[in-house]
């Protein structure tokens, strides 16, 4: 190796460790908890309210991706409830200019992963609780577990154990095609 190219390759080899350290983490960061451009409250909403999961994410029962709620499904409700609220007033603002609120993403798994909400939730029949712990006593959602390919598999693996399960439910895959496709 000529040391004229010595340079590059020791950058190519830093950007390459640095996606890597940095892709470790997406999933794994329980306890995150950032904060939203409209304070949303899922104790208040999914708790108190009892409003259920799937009236905000209606993808997780259909689709890949729950899904965010549109702002037009925020303001079912609050066109009546509490419109003069300042948190409300900025999905007025939203809805009036035909913006979405650009939530910040808490649970995120890596790309190279494929996750059905829908295999979840319809399929195999898991409260969102199961993976996003106990949302309806969140004031701030927060990532609650580490989500890692070690704490998916060891729900798989139960799974398989228990035989209540309907043939085509039992046992979850473990092999690594059935998440990394």
């Amino acid at each position: 190796m000529s040391m004229s190219n010595y340079p590059n390759r020791m950058l190519l080899a830093l950007a390459g460790l640095g996606l890597l350290v940095t892709g470790c983490n997406v999933g794994s960061q329980q306890g995150y908890e950032p904060p939203q451009p409209i304070a949303y409250s899922h104790a208040q909403h999914a708790g108190d309210l009892q409003i259920p999961c799937g009236y905000c994410h209606s993808g997780a029962e259909r689709s890949r991706h729950a899904g965010v709620p549109a702002v037009s499904t925020c303001m079912n409700c609050h066109t009546q409830v509490l419109p003069d609220s300042p948190e409300i007033q900025k999905l007025s603002r939203a809805l009036a200019g035909g913006e979405q609120v650009q939530w910040v993403k808490v649970h995120r798994l890596p790309d190279h992963v494929y996750f059905s909400h829908k295999s979840h939730t319809l399929t195999a029949g898991l409260a969102c609780q199961t993976c996003h712990g106990p949302v309806q006593q969140m004031v701030r959602l927060r990532q609650a577990n580490d989500m890692s390919m070690g704490w998916c598999l060891s729900c798989h693996r139960a799974s398989a154990k228990k035989t209540t399960l309907p043939t085509a439910l039992a046992p979850s895959p473990t092999d690594c095609s059935a998440c990394h496709q």
